[in-house]
């Protein structure tokens, strides 16, 4: 049972620890349950949503392939007939295993804005009231941040992968048939690494808000993050140029909005601590 504390009480380092496992608690429960309703969606969430990027016929190949005939590129993204793979499953327990852990991750996403809700449940005491006024649509952004994360791995990081990875070979001896649980793990990082990557903005908050990152700090070593872009793209998506800058853009847009963010931050606290001195 929570301890309840009055307002102004200070709670002790054992407080918080039990305070927080009630939070971790919730929100595990919380991935549990939206992961048995996927764990019960099988056919929607296989056939449909997981199997959908290695289709010739995903919305994404289709627009890819229109895109790449307009600039002169062809063949990049057309295809004649099926994707030339196969999804095999190559031990006794595979495709339950698949199924267990694809309802988790699925779990998971589904109730990403409970979890952050319990997050903010467990720092929000810790802010003042004017703070908590200004972070009042903390959980909506992060919720709608993440899941254009998602949509964003899914329907570019993935297939872009899938493509290239799909049709590379080194000789026509080698046939590519991937395990179930490689297939799913492209996807699975693809769509969870772009959903956390797209939190940038949220983290810069906090961290500005906290005085461990400044927009100073972030103007100066902006050529280093560009860097440090380039290789988490290299690292998420299929060793090609086009895919990489693809992907890039999307990530440096998010570090300059971060930027504009902690100024916004930083400008405010500049006011605030300004109003403390008139005050005294």
């Amino acid at each position: 049972m929570i301890k309840q504390l009055n307002e102004g009480e200070e709670m002790s380092f054992l407080d918080h620890l039990e305070e927080l496992r009630w939070h971790l608690i919730r929100a595990c429960l919380a991935v549990v349950i939206a992961g048995f309703i996927a764990f019960l969606a099988k056919s929607f969430i296989f056939d449909v949503l997981l199997f959908g990027p290695s289709r010739a016929d995903f919305f994404t190949y289709d627009i890819l392939c229109k895109l790449s005939s307009y600039v002169g590129l062809e063949g990049g993204f057309c295809f004649d007939g099926d994707m030339p793979f196969s999804i095999q499953s190559r031990t006794m327990g595979g495709q339950f295993s698949a199924h267990i852990w694809t309802s988790i991750t699925a779990g998971f996403i589904i109730s990403f804005p409970y979890v952050i809700y319990e997050f903010w449940k467990f720092i929000s005491p810790a802010m003042y009231t004017n703070e908590r006024n200004t972070a009042r649509g903390f959980i909506f952004i992060s919720s709608v941040l993440f899941f254009l994360g998602v949509l964003f791995g899914y329907y570019l990081i993935t297939p872009l992968s899938i493509n290239f990875l799909g049709r590379y070979q080194v000789s026509d001896q080698v046939l590519n048939e991937f395990d179930i649980g490689s297939y799913i793990s492209l996807v699975r990082s693809s769509v969870v690494a772009s959903g956390l990557i797209f939190e940038l903005p949220i983290i810069i908050f906090f961290l500005t808000k906290i005085g461990l990152v400044t927009p100073e700090f972030l103007q100066k070593y902006r050529k280093y993050a560009l860097v440090i872009v380039l290789i988490i793209a290299a690292i998420i998506t299929p060793p090609d140029i086009l895919s990489q800058i693809i992907v890039a853009i999307p990530v440096l847009v998010l570090y300059e909005v971060s930027i504009i963010i902690a100024k916004i931050v930083t400008r405010n606290e500049k006011r605030k601590l300004k109003k403390q001195q008139q005050a005294r």
